[in-house]
Parts: C-alpha cells; sequence; structure tokens
C-alpha cells in the first residue's frame, strides 16, 4: 500500500530498469558496434580503466535516441503528478552523464540530473553518498538489488519493477511510498523474440530433396529435418542479434516497435546471451551433417552478419543479399543430402525472392510516405523511390517465372519427369500468386515480411499446394494410366 508521509522529500530516479525498460550502457554500445565496429576491439582496453571510462567512451562516440526509449508510462504519469505539486524531481542514475542529460532535458520533468562521469561510475555507495551530498532526507526510485545500498538510508522508497523478493527486502529496511509493480514476462517474449514462426521460411532445405524425388527416404528426410532446426536456431540467432542492432528504427515501425527487445519486454542482456547460445547449439548439431552443409551454415552466417552491420544500409544491396540468403537456403537443403542443386533452381530462387524482397521494402517505403517522413531510418531508400522500387520487383518476379518455363524446356527436367508437360500449368499458378502479393501490396494490404505473408495465406497456401501437386502429377506416366 502507498505511504504519502514522505511525499514531500525530494524524489531521486533512478534510470537504467526504473524510469526506461532498458539499458543505456547497453543501447550505447549496440549503438557503438553497428555504427563504429572497429571500436568493439578497443572496449576491453577501455574497461581496463574501469567502468566509468568505458561509459565515457562509448557515449563520447555515439548519439543515443532518448526519444524513442521505452518509458515506463505509468511510473513517468506519477512523475509529473509529483511535479505538478512541487516536488522536487532528480534524476540520478550510473549511466553516463550525457545520456542521463539528454533523457532529463527530453522528458522536462527533473529539477536536476547527475550521471557518471569518466572517472566516477555513480552506483550503489556512490550513488548515496552523491544523494546524501545534496539532501539529507530523501525518497529513492529504483528496480535492482543493487538500489538497497540506497534505499537502506532513505526516508521512504518507491519500487518500479521490482521482484517480490527484493519488494520484501525494501519493506524491511523502510517505508514504501508506492509501488509499481513488474511486468509479466514467463517464456512468451523469449519465443516471440526467437521468431519461431519465421522458421517456415526454412523450410526450403527440403525443396532439394522433393526436387531429387527422395521424398521416400527416410535417412535423407531425416537428414533434411536436421538442416531445417540448424537453420531455424541459427535463424532466430541473428534475428536477435538484428532485434538487438535495429532498436531505434524499429521503434519507429508501426508493428516492428512490439518486437520484445524494442518494447522493453526482454532485457537487453537476455539477448547478447542468447543469440550466441544458439548459434553455439545450431553448429553443435550441424556437425552431424555433411561437412559442405557446416560450411554453408557458417556461409549463411557470415553474410547475415555483413548484411546487418553493414549491408542493409546499402540501397538495392540489401534486397540482393536477401534473395542470395533465401538461395543458400536451398543450396543448404542440397548440401545436407550431398545432391547437386540444379542452376535452373538458383536462378529461379534468386529472381523470385529477390521480387519478394523488394515487396518488404515497398511496403515499409509506402508506410513512410504516408506517415510524411522523407527517409527509412538505418535504410539507403526515400518515400520517392517507391515506384522504382515496385518496377524493379514485378520485372524480377516476371523473370523468375520465364526462368522457370525454361527450365520445364531444359532436356535434363524432361528426363527426370515422366510427363513434364504438366509442369507448364504451374507458371500462370506463379504468375498470379507473385501478381496478386504485389497488387496486395500497393494496395497496403501487406503489412509484415511477404515470405510469412505468403506462408499463412490462404490463396497463397492453395497456390503452393496445387504447385506441387502439379510436380507429382508430373512423374505420373498418364499415357499408360489413360489408354
Amino acid at each position: 500500500m502507498a505511504d504519502t508521509r514522505n511525499s514531500q522529500h525530494p524524489l531521486f530516479v533512478d534510470l537504467d530498469g526504473t524510469l526506461i525498460y532498458s539499458d543505456l550502457l547497453i543501447e550505447s554500445f549496440l549503438e557503438l558496434i553497428k555504427r563504429h565496429f572497429l571500436c568493439l576491439f578497443l572496449v576491453p582496453i577501455w574497461l581496463l580503466r574501469g567502468k566509468a571510462y568505458l561509459k565515457d567512451q562509448i557515449a563520447s562516440r555515439v548519439d543515443v535516441r532518448v526519444d524513442l526509449l521505452p518509458y515506463h508510462n505509468e511510473f513517468l504519469a506519477y512523475l509529473r503528478e509529483q511535479k505538478s505539486q512541487g516536488r522536487e524531481l532528480i534524476l540520478i542514475s550510473a549511466s553516463n552523464h550525457r545520456l542521463v542529460q539528454a533523457v532529463a532535458t527530453h522528458l522536462g520533468v527533473f529539477d536536476q540530473a547527475f550521471g557518471s562521469d569518466d572517472k566516477v561510475n555513480l552506483s550503489g555507495t556512490r550513488k548515496l553518498a552523491k544523494i546524501r551530498e545534496l539532501h539529507p532526507n530523501f525518497t529513492y526510485a529504483g528496480d535492482d538489488t543493487i538500489d538497497l545500498q540506497v534505499w537502506k538510508e532513505a526516508d521512504a522508497a518507491i519500487t518500479v519493477n521490482a521482484a517480490e523478493k527484493l519488494q520484501r527486502q525494501v519493506a524491511a529496511i523502510t517505508t514504501i511510498e508506492r509501488e509499481f509493480v513488474a511486468r509479466g514476462r514467463g517464456l512468451r517474449p523469449y519465443l516471440k523474440a526467437m521468431r519461431l514462426h519465421q522458421w517456415l521460411k526454412n523450410t526450403l532445405v527440403f525443396l532439394p530433396l522433393a526436387l531429387a524425388h527422395q521424398l521416400d527416404n527416410p535417412e535423407l528426410i531425416w537428414q533434411a529435418a536436421v538442416a531445417f532446426v540448424c537453420f531455424g536456431l541459427c535463424a532466430s540467432s541473428v534475428y536477435i542479434l538484428n532485434d538487438l542492432l535495429d532498436l531505434p528504427s524499429d521503434r519507429q515501425h508501426r508493428s516492428k516497435c512490439r518486437r520484445p527487445f524494442a518494447a522493453g519486454d526482454l532485457p537487453l542482456l537476455h539477448g547478447l546471451l542468447i543469440s550466441p547460445l544458439l548459434l553455439i547449439v545450431a553448429f553443435a548439431i550441424a556437425l552431424t551433417l555433411p561437412t559442405a552443409f557446416v560450411i554453408i551454415l557458417a556461409l549463411y552466417y557470415l553474410c547475415t552478419g555483413l548484411y546487418s552491420f553493414v549491408l542493409k544500409r546499402i540501397m538495392l544491396v540489401d534486397v540482393i543479399m536477401l534473395a542470395a540468403l533465401y538461395t543458400l537456403r536451398i543450396i543448404s537443403g542440397a548440401a545436407a543430402i550431398s545432391v547437386v542443386p540444379s542452376f535452373w533452381l538458383l536462378a529461379f530462387s534468386m529472381f523470385l525472392f529477390f521480387s519478394l524482397a523488394v515487396v518488404k521494402r515497398y511496403t515499409e517505403l509506402d508506410y513512410l510516405r504516408g506517415a510524411g517522413i522523407a527517409q527509412s531510418e538505418g535504410r539507403g531508400y526515400y518515400s520517392q523511390d517507391l515506384s522504382m522500387m515496385a518496377m524493379f520487383g514485378c520485372a524480377s518476379a516476371f523473370l523468375s517465372v520465364m526462368v522457370f518455363a525454361l527450365y520445364i524446356n531444359n532436356d535434363d527436367t524432361r528426363n527426370q519427369y515422366v510427363t513434364p508437360e504438366i509442369l507448364w500449368l504451374i507458371c500462370p499458378l506463379l504468375l498470379y500468386m507473385i501478381t496478386r502479393i504485389w497488387l496486395l501490396a500497393a494496395r497496403g494490404q501487406i503489412e509484415e515480411d511477404p515470405i510469412v505473408f505468403a506462408l499463412k495465406d490462404r490463396v497463397s497456401q492453395a497456390v503452393t499446394l496445387t504447385c506441387g501437386a502439379m510436380l507429382w502429377l508430373a512423374n505420373i506416366d498418364w499415357r499408360a494410366v489413360l489408354l
């Protein structure tokens, strides 16, 4: 229950985990490696001179968008109410003073703001000493066990996002003025961060198995299934890393702002730990498959790393890389079962997935244009590029169908299928599915990854199943059946 007897004491407010659902040290570190990757190798050297020096060096090299941070809105509303009643509010944090001051300036509710400099890390007893230097009687708002060192000397406490055990510890040493209950977390946000629904994309590893007519081979099916799991874990590792590096742009996106790390539903530190863990597990499992698959999986991760740090900010190169990453899934599926993928299949894949990757950028630019935003955050595109992107995407889509038509007419294909003429029925189906996706994108009816949309959309599912049926029917000798 709230206690208001000490409500006129100056209120000192912690920042990380209290006022915001994030950690500014990690936020600034992620921004550093995204903007100045080579500085990553300087971090251990800075840390040798102390945590305060590390924070100062990072903060001096990056700009954190404090206006986009995930603030605790209920607590912030309480602070505004206290400010309106004349209470003195002071922001005090172990984060670097540049970032603390930026947050205070942005919010406009604090009378003073203090943070760590290049020599003093303002946490624990150092924070307490600073507070007592300013006011002998005070109330303190915090969220972590290290704040107990401050609370034991405080006249009152405000707990924010505190666990039940910490709540009991605080109640035992001081009066609790107000409690702000922690968000329920559970397993769901972790699974959401892994984007398990995106694993559907990895079903491409089964495509070489189907086209090699080996769907009745249990051993090869098992190998393809293991490859699917490896790619899923590796991809989840990449998704988490991307989410950590894309925090500012995701927070400005209409749907990506709800991702666990961007919304503050998960600690950023957990992401930094989970991402490499998933990668290690993926490669440990991959060692049971042919060496060629392990090499391709490593190449896939290397390419995604280049995409995350550099290539996604270069116009057109980003969508070419996305198409290549989808094609690598097909190549890896072939490597897992030790078959050589068809040139036609790889060419078809590049054109098709280039088109779908452009759809993704098209929908983002369409949203930006509607919102009156000139340039995409962290991307190399402008809203006026919309018509050209549509042209590129549609041309590539039609080229993919043309490549498939050439594949059907290829001598190897005609020898591989008993009735290859049936495959021609797939061409109009592909044309319908791809042009429909583009029409829906132009109407603003696709707000997610077009690959995921195609996998969840009933019409696209029906077209895909029909195409699969055509491949199966092409293996039947219809002349013998009919005659």
